[in-house]
C-alpha cells in the first residue's frame, strides 16, 4: 500500500482486494464495453454510496460530512435516488463493501491507492500544522521550523509526518494519539485539538481535512497551516478521488465527467468544511480562487 493509503482514519489500513473481488471484476469487464451501467452498479436508479458511519468530517449516518454533501451533489445531478452501505472504514471495508457488490463508489480515495479503481482527484490537500493564533506558531509551515524544538506537539501515531517529525527531531515531547480506534468511543482528532486549546500541547499536526474541521469546532482562536515544505522524509501533500471497482469503466468515466463539470461546487463544499485546498504548485484555494481544477 502506498503512503497515501494510511489516510482515512487516518486513510487507513485497508486488506487487499480479495482474488474473489478480482476475478469477479474481471468477468464483468468482459461485458461492461458498451456503456451500459447495468452491468456494473448494483442498482442504475440509485447512487449506493460506501461510507463510514461515524467519521466526521468525512461522513455519518445523519448525513453531516462533507462527502454525503458530495454524494448528495452527484445524486441531484444523476438524478438518482441516494443510498448508503455503511461499514467502518478500518480493515475489511473496500472488501465488505465495494468488493462484495453492495455499493458502488467510495466518495473519497487517496490517488495512487491500488485497492481500488481511482477516478480523476477532486481536490488536492495536505497535512497541517494546528496552533492558537498568537502562540508564536501560527506562521510555521515546516516541521523542521526551529521554533517548534522542545514543544509539545501532538502527532497521530504512525501516519506520514510522525516520520517528518523524527527526522527533525520533534518525537522527545511530542505527544502520541492512536490511529486505530473504536469510533463510537472516541475521536483522536478532536481530542488532539480539544488538547490544544486546552493548553495541554504547543501544536498538533493533523490530515488537512481533520484540522480545519475541527479547528473550526474548537470555538478556539486555532490557526490551520498546510505543510508543503518539506524538505525531509514522506510526502505530505495527496490528490484525492473517488473509488470504483476495477472492471466499472464506464462508472469511472460518468463519475469523473461530474466531478470536471462541478468542481466549483465541490470545492465550494469542502471550502464550508474547513478543508485546505491547494493547486498544483501547493498554493492555497480560497473562495475566490477555488473554481480551479485540483
Amino acid at each position: 500500500m502506498t503512503e497515501a493509503g494510511r489516510h482515512r482514519r487516518w486513510l487507513f489500513s485497508l486488506l487487499a482486494i480479495t482474488a474473489m473481488f478480482v476475478a469477479d471484476g474481471a468477468a464483468r469487464a468482459q461485458t461492461s464495453d458498451s456503456g451500459d451501467l447495468s452491468f456494473e452498479l448494483v442498482d442504475p436508479k440509485v447512487l449506493r454510496v460506501c461510507a463510514d458511519p461515524r467519521n466526521l468530517p468525512f461522513s455519518n449516518e445523519k448525513g453531516e460530512g462533507f462527502e454525503n454533501k458530495l454524494a448528495e451533489l452527484f445524486a441531484d445531478k444523476l438524478q438518482k435516488k441516494l443510498d448508503y452501505v455503511f461499514f467502518p472504514q478500518a480493515t475489511g471495508f473496500v472488501r465488505m463493501t465495494l468488493g462484495a457488490h453492495r455499493c458502488d463508489v467510495i466518495m473519497g480515495f487517496p490517488q495512487g491507492d491500488d485497492l481500488v479503481q481511482g477516478t480523476n482527484p477532486y481536490y488536492r490537500t495536505t497535512y497541517a500544522l494546528v496552533a492558537k493564533a498568537g502562540s508564536g506558531l501560527e506562521d510555521v509551515d515546516t516541521l523542521e521550523d526551529a521554533r517548534l524544538k522542545g514543544k509539545r506537539i501532538g502527532i497521530i501515531a504512525g501516519t506520514p509526518p510522525a516520520t517528518n517529525m523524527a527526522i527533525a527531531g520533534l518525537m522527545t515531547n511530542a505527544k502520541p494519539y492512536p490511529l486505530m480506534i473504536d469510533t463510537r468511543f472516541d475521536n483522536s482528532a478532536k481530542a488532539m485539538v480539544d488538547d490544544l486549546a486546552a493548553g495541554t500541547i504547543d501544536a498538533g499536526v493533523l490530515w488537512g481535512p481533520m484540522a480545519g474541521f475541527y479547528a473550526k469546532q474548537a470555538g478556539a482562536s486555532l490557526h490551520v497551516t498546510p505543510l508543503v515544505k518539506e524538505a525531509t522524509g514522506p510526502k505530505l501533500v495527496y490528490r484525492i478521488g473517488m473509488g470504483v471497482r476495477p472492471a466499472d469503466q464506464n462508472w469511472k468515466r460518468q463519475l469523473n465527467k461530474l466531478i470536471q463539470e462541478n468542481q466549483g461546487e465541490i470545492n465550494k463544499i469542502l471550502i464550508e468544511f474547513g478543508v485546505p485546498l491547494l493547486d498544483e504548485s501547493d498554493r492555497p484555494l480560497g473562495a475566490e480562487t477555488a473554481k480551479k481544477n485540483p
